[in-house]
Formats: structure tokens, C-alpha cells, sequence
């Protein structure tokens, strides 16, 4: 059995979960849209663009 090392990964675990949590959001806005495709406004809608600059420049 091989076990993760401690440390060191609960950045990258913590990234990947966001990052899923993403994709798993994009998946539901992408089965709900009566069009083909999402827009690029509603891909940075399901995604937080805005709000996300918002806290950049903010900070």
C-alpha cells in the first residue's frame, strides 16, 4: 500500500477540488441551456469572472 506523503499536497488537492467543483457547475449550465452552446458570458457567469476580478483588484 502506498501512502501520500504528508505535507505539500493540500494545496494541489485544494486547487483540484476547486477545479472540479468548476467543471461540475459548467456540466450543469452546459445540460440546463436550451441552446447548443453556452455563451462566453454565461461560461463567466457559471464561473464567477466578475466577482473573481472584483476580489482581485479589491485586494
Amino acid at each position: 500500500m502506498h501512502v501520500a506523503p504528508v505535507g505539500g499536497t493540500a494545496v494541489q488537492d485544494h486547487v483540484a477540488l476547486a477545479e472540479i467543483e468548476l467543471c461540475g457547475e459548467l456540466i450543469i449550465a452546459a445540460s440546463a441551456a436550451h441552446e447548443d452552446r453556452l455563451s462566453l458570458e454565461s461560461i463567466d457567469e457559471v464561473l464567477k469572472v466578475a466577482q473573481e476580478r472584483e476580489d482581485a483588484s479589491g485586494a
